[in-house]
């Protein structure tokens, strides 16, 4: 016996992709604040020691943060994508779309047919 009909996976965990999605959202959030603050923090730190060196090695710390935080920007682009490959490859209509929609948003997720895992 299956725990899960695959035909309706992401229907019955549309709770879990929601969290997921909220959790991406928080962190678009704060990723970009704190590469701003750190960023400001660094840079101000080369000024004041006013070595060249403290300064090149601050721009290459502020842009490696700029790509991590680009890359989870990315994250949302990349989970439709993939999804819609399975989608593509499966050549079925099954509910993908749901866990591609709770994903990147998370607001307009529906979990109406969600499973209840609170055991009430």
């Amino acid at each position: 016996m299956l725990l899960l009909d695959f035909e309706t996976f992401c229907s019955d965990s549309a709770l879990v992709w929601q969290v997921v999605g909220w959790i991406l959202m928080i962190f678009k959030i704060i990723i970009p604040l704190l590469l701003i603050i750190l960023g400001a923090i660094d840079f101000g730190k080369a000024v004041v020691a006013g070595k060249d060196d403290e300064v090149k090695k601050s721009a290459k710390t502020f842009a490696m943060r700029a790509v991590a935080a680009a890359i989870i920007f990315l994250i949302p682009a990349i989970v439709r994508m993939v999804f819609n490959w399975v989608m593509d490859f499966t050549g079925s209509d099954l509910d993908y779309e749901v866990c591609s929609q709770c994903v990147v948003s998370p607001s307009k997720c529906d979990t109406s047919g969600a499973v209840d895992f609170s055991g009430e």
